[in-house]
């Protein structure tokens, strides 16, 4: 399993404060999510990649073949830098078994269940207010977070 967290990464450092969107802002995720569809389309169908996973510019590549994931990284980083002028953080490319977790939009994906990522938990449990509850409880409901639940009600 391959997990590209937050991966991508600015040529110019400087551009980065005269142009774009704030991170968060609804249209930062949308135009992310436009912008980025041909990298959907180059790794299903040119590199013909079954489970494959994208949401904004976090993704995840599962294969059981540990050669295969590490060459599919110099494949991505060439077809986006070229295609999409972005590069990958090279910080930010993990590869590891999926029996130790997938960490991906705030959780932890194992084989059989998810759990709150650790930092997320502690996030929740900081901000916790009645304005705010529903929405934290709609997180909690894709997990295992029976505990968590009971501490928030």
């Amino acid at each position: 399993m391959v997990n590209f967290r937050n991966n991508f990464q600015f040529p110019i450092e400087r551009e980065r404060e005269t142009i774009g969107l704030p991170i968060g802002n609804l249209s930062s995720q949308l135009f992310a999510n436009i912008y980025l569809n041909e990298l959907d389309q180059f790794i299903k169908h040119r590199l013909k990649i079954k489970y494959y996973l994208r949401y904004c510019d976090d993704f995840i590549i599962l294969d059981n073949n540990r050669q295969n994931l590490e060459n599919l990284i110099g494949q991505i980083q060439f077809f986006l830098e070229c295609q999409l002028s972005l590069k990958l953080h090279p910080r930010k490319i993990i590869i590891r078994r999926i029996n130790q977790g997938i960490d991906f939009l705030g959780y932890v994906i194992l084989p059989h269940y998810r759990v709150l990522r650790t930092k997320t938990k502690r996030r929740i449990l900081k901000r916790i207010n009645k304005k705010n509850l529903p929405s934290y409880l709609g997180v909690l409901r894709h997990c295992s977070g029976y505990k968590i639940k009971e501490s928030v009600c």
